[in-house]
């Protein structure tokens, strides 16, 4: 990185480690494959999924009991996500989505369950997983899905239909969330982990996005799926409490990655600015070059501080909603600014596909808009001020 971002961490030996493998392999793998990838459009790089296994990348944040790297705590996370994003953001959030899947799981199921679901993702060839949640009459008020449960003997019939699922198209198993009854809301909630071979169970087409290219989504439909009860996590009702808390800590992580493709495009306008010359001289010698790259490292570095503090708050067991919903909200709009003015500063050819801003610019929009808006996030903010639940 041209400029390190002094946060005043004292990172141990094994923290080190972890990012400098991620800043390695982000480096020799993931950044030459970014424009390939985007270019591929609605196929994920499962070549750089079993690569990332081989070395840990792709399970270093699930519970060593369980066959993972152990690293459980979210700063660390964090900052591996950051460098992993650094290479290209929509690979890095696949190479990690395991822990998507991890996270309800370990915060609802039982140790057998435990065993039998994370273990898997923690070998040399991991199955691809997904989380499915969003419907497509319900995004972020996840209270209200419509996807039903109905008790049937000894399991559940699920019917429904999920939208914008990451992963759909490779993903072996989904963690469900359906409701029992819509007229509890969340306290109808309830998650299940549901075979990709089930009878009932198809997925749509790869769907055609704007940006983050690496990660592929599609729809789901459920239509009387049948999921034995020892498939169900936790009790009926309690899967909200598991979306809630899945939700705290990947909102962190999603500002983490923002973070690190502000920094990706703010070292590559740095370093073009200082290429460039215009008018007889390089043009980060222009003032206007100059506090527009001033303004970039500003938000970088706010993006980075905001995240970190939401990160030891999560890990200290303190409720942070609102310190999740300030991280991502503050550091998604940050790279959508910080990646258009790098678009700005490599002028015409930051429009070209020959270079990487316009795509930046592209990938950045994305974090704005998943696992809840910025009008989302500032209504839990907002409610944090005022008590309102």
């Amino acid at each position: 990185m041209t400029r390190p971002i002094r946060d005043g961490l004292e990172l141990t030996e094994e923290q080190r480690e972890f990012v400098a493998l991620a800043r390695d392999f982000a480096a020799r793998e993931i950044r030459p494959r970014a424009r390939a990838v985007d270019e591929a459009d609605t196929e994920s790089p499962l070549d750089l999924w079993d690569e990332a296994a081989q070395v840990g990348l792709a399970s270093y944040m699930l519970p060593a009991e369980y066959g993972g790297g152990g690293v459980t705590d979210l700063v660390t996370q964090c900052l591996v996500q950051q460098e992993l994003c650094y290479g290209d953001i929509g690979i890095g959030n696949f190479l990690t989505s395991s822990a998507f899947f991890a996270e309800p799981v370990l915060a609802l199921g039982s140790e057998e369950q435990r065993k039998r679901w994370i273990t898997p993702l923690t070998g040399p060839r991991p199955p691809v997983t997904a989380v499915a949640v969003t419907e497509p009459g319900v995004g972020s008020d996840a209270a209200s899905l419509q996807t039903s449960a109905v008790r049937d003997g000894d399991g559940y019939v699920l019917n429904g239909q999920k939208t914008w699922i990451s992963n759909a198209p490779y993903a072996e198993s989904f963690v469900v969330f359906a409701t029992v009854d819509p007229a509890l809301r969340s306290r109808g909630v309830t998650a299940f982990v549901v075979d990709r071979s089930t009878p009932g169970v198809t997925v749509g087409r790869p769907m055609r996005k704007m940006g983050q290219r690496g990660i592929v989504n599609a729809e789901v439909f459920l239509s009387d799926v049948r999921v034995p009860v020892e498939n169900r996590l936790g009790e009926e009702g309690h899967g909200f409490y598991g979306l809630m808390r899945t939700f705290d800590g990947s909102r962190i992580l999603i500002g983490a990655g923002a973070t690190g493709l502000s920094r990706a495009a703010l070292d590559a306008t740095v370093a073009y600015a200082r290429e460039r010359t215009q008018f007889g001289r390089p043009i980060i010698e222009h003032q206007a070059v100059a506090f527009r790259l001033a303004d970039m490292a500003a938000r970088t570095d706010v993006s980075h501080l905001v995240t970190l503090r939401a990160a030891r708050l999560y890990d200290a067991g303190i409720p942070c909603a609102a310190e999740s919903a300030i991280a991502k909200v503050t550091a998604s709009e940050n790279t959508t600014w910080v990646t258009d003015a790098a678009l700005q500063t490599h002028g015409g050819w930051g429009y070209s596909r020959e270079y990487l801003p316009e795509k930046w610019l592209r990938d950045a929009k994305l974090e704005e808009l998943e696992e809840g808006t910025s009008d989302i996030q500032r209504l839990i903010i907002s409610r944090s001020l005022t008590g309102t639940p």
